[in-house]
């Protein structure tokens, strides 16, 4: 089926007027993942998709361990009411445990990740404990087993460590290292073009002409897809000619997976653009109801000579997206963030999570479309509290680099008032 035939049958499409909910389902359900694999160093696999599960080797940790500093001793000794009285034999430490089994009325001094020794079944921590010579006094109250991490209790051998389709994250990276793999298969990298449109751009580097303005959008969506590990082809330039247009994006279709446009292109202001992507594939023109970035296009370039079959299915995505600085990072990171970690394989696909805060001033908002106001989030008397940024227009690139979250304010709301609660997305996290 075509993608206009398959919007169509969305309940209540209007293309003029699409949700961003809307724009966002029906993107994530055209999208097939890559699937070719292959083996990289451990190091050079952060931030790439485990392509198949990763099965731990042995059990981790490998052998019971006490999970504290203290006293390994027998859990039948210690008396329940009152203090119990048991001799030290001497000291176990990680890598090196005390041969010897303890008996009645014996204990072993033990070190973090040292195993027990034989007839121990309980860590004591130090900090109850009181020295007398060469016993210890402990307390009553102590459970059987505490403070004893069990052979295989994080992980059992030949039990998925990870399943595929996990991103990997230096946590994730660390626990492969924990199991002694060197190399992890994971799905190649996705390959993104990219290009900006317009006769008014200019390259950095070059003399500004009058009427003339630097091109900003390639190096934000430069700086977007490096951090999401794509790898990247950029295009340059293209200027408002229908044949170095069309060489363009049949370029862009051959040589990557994703193609991503910023300027006129999105919504077809110039007469032959429809004409154009209907020629090269077919490309479906929004007006979606959120501000700043109402115009997008979503839709795929046909790949010249190449069967409609395979991992690429003989064509390119396409995101056209607005031409305004701001537009193009709240459309990237609304839209097509998600889509590219989707075809990258990565299940389930990482979500921002929408996070409560009191907005400090009032916020003029139309009912009817999902708006991201650029805010400056901050901890004040243990509430989070959220600010607008000073300039909120679509061409002010300088409230993105100010800011360090989006304010969204939903698709059916009003003004906001101060003091009213919003959700904020921060631009950045641990990871």
């Amino acid at each position: 089926m075509s993608l206009a035939a398959e919007f169509s049958c969305l309940s209540d499409h209007d293309p003029d007027s699409l949700s961003a909910d809307q724009a966002r389902a029906f993107i994530r359900r055209q999208l097939t993942p890559v699937r070719t694999r292959e083996r990289v160093a451990l190091r050079g696999a952060l931030g790439r998709v485990l392509a198949c599960d990763l099965l731990a080797p042995f059990n981790v940790p490998g052998h019971d361990n006490s999970a504290m500093d203290g006293y390994a001793v027998r859990h039948a000794d210690v008396a329940n009411g009152g203090n119990t009285r048991l001799r030290v034999l001497g000291t176990a430490l990680a890598g090196k445990g005390f041969a010897q089994p303890i008996g009645e009325g014996e204990c072993v001094r033990i070190m973090t990740g040292a195993p027990p020794p034989a007839g121990a079944d309980t860590v004591v921590v130090q900090e109850v404990v009181a020295l007398d010579g060469d016993h210890i006094v402990v307390p009553p109250g102590q459970r059987l087993g505490q403070h004893i991490r069990r052979a295989g209790e994080d992980l059992a051998a030949g039990k998925p460590a990870l399943v595929a389709g996990r991103l990997l994250r230096p946590a994730e990276i660390g626990l492969i290292a924990s199991l002694g793999c060197a190399e992890v298969s994971v799905f190649r990298r996705l390959r993104v073009a990219f290009l900006s449109t317009g006769d008014e751009l200019c390259s950095i580097g070059t003399p500004l002409g009058e009427g003339r303005v630097y091109d900003s959008n390639r190096y934000t969506i430069f700086g977007m897809l490096t951090r999401m590990g794509c790898e990247v082809l950029d295009l340059g330039v293209v200027r408002d000619d229908p044949a170095t247009m069309e060489a363009a994006f049949r370029e862009a279709a051959a040589a990557a997976d994703v193609v991503i446009s910023s300027g006129g292109v999105s919504v077809g202001e110039a007469d032959f653009v429809k004409g154009l992507m209907a020629e090269l594939g077919e490309v479906l023109f929004w007006k979606i109801a959120m501000k700043p970035g109402r115009p997008m296009a979503f839709g795929r370039l046909r790949v010249d000579g190449e069967e409609i079959c395979g991992e690429r299915g003989g064509a390119a995505w396409l995101f056209g997206l607005p031409g305004n600085p701001v537009a193009v990072m709240v459309t990237f990171y609304q839209f097509v963030r998600e889509a590219l970690y989707a075809l990258m394989g990565a299940d389930p696909v990482p979500v921002v999570p929408l996070l409560p805060a009191l907005c400090t001033g009032a916020l003029k908002k139309v009912a009817g479309r999902t708006e991201f106001q650029r805010g400056i989030l901050s901890l004040v008397d243990g509430q989070w509290r959220v600010r607008p940024a000073a300039a909120q227009g679509s061409g002010v690139l300088r409230s993105m680099a100010d800011a360090n979250c989006f304010i969204v304010l939903e698709h059916d709301r009003g003004n906001v008032a101060a003091g009213d609660q919003v959700g904020v997305q921060l631009f950045d996290g641990l990871v």
